[in-house]
C-alpha cells in the first residue's frame, strides 16, 4: 500500500541540505554536538529523542530513534516505559488545558 511516509526517505534526510547547504551544515553541526556524550549518555539521548519522537508523532524519527536506542544498549522494555511517558504528559497536558476550558466556560456562566 502506497502512504505519504515512504521509510526510504529517512536514508535520504542528507539531500535536505542540496539547496541550501549552509543552513543544512549548521542544523547537522548542531544536531551531532546535541548527541554527542555530555552530561547526558548518548543511550540517555536516544531514549529522549524516542520519547519526543513519539510526543511530535514524526515516524522517521521514530523509525531513526528505535534503531540507535538498540544500538546504544537500550531494551524493549525502556524504550517502552519512555513511550509511556510520552502518553503521560500529552495526556497530562490535555487535562490541564481543561482548566482553561473551566475558567472560560464559568466566566460565560457568571
Amino acid at each position: 500500500m502506497e502512504t505519504y511516509y515512504n521509510p526510504a526517505d529517512l536514508n535520504r534526510f542528507p539531500e535536505i541540505g542540496k539547496d541550501a547547504p549552509q543552513l543544512a551544515a549548521k542544523f547537522f553541526d548542531y544536531y551531532g554536538a546535541v548527541f554527542a556524550e555530555g552530561a547526558l549518555s548518548e543511550r540517555e539521548k536516544a531514549l529522549i529523542a524516542l520519547a519526543v519522537a513519539h510526543a511530535v508523532q514524526c515516524p522517521y524519527c521514530i523509525d531513526a530513534y528505535t534503531r540507535s536506542c538498540l544500538e546504544k544498549g537500550s531494551n524493549l522494555e525502556e524504550m517502552t516505559e519512555a513511550v509511556h511517558v510520552t502518553n503521560a504528559i500529552r495526556g497530562g497536558a490535555s487535562l490541564v488545558h481543561g482548566m482553561q476550558m473551566r475558567n472560560i466556560a464559568e466566566k460565560i456562566s457568571m
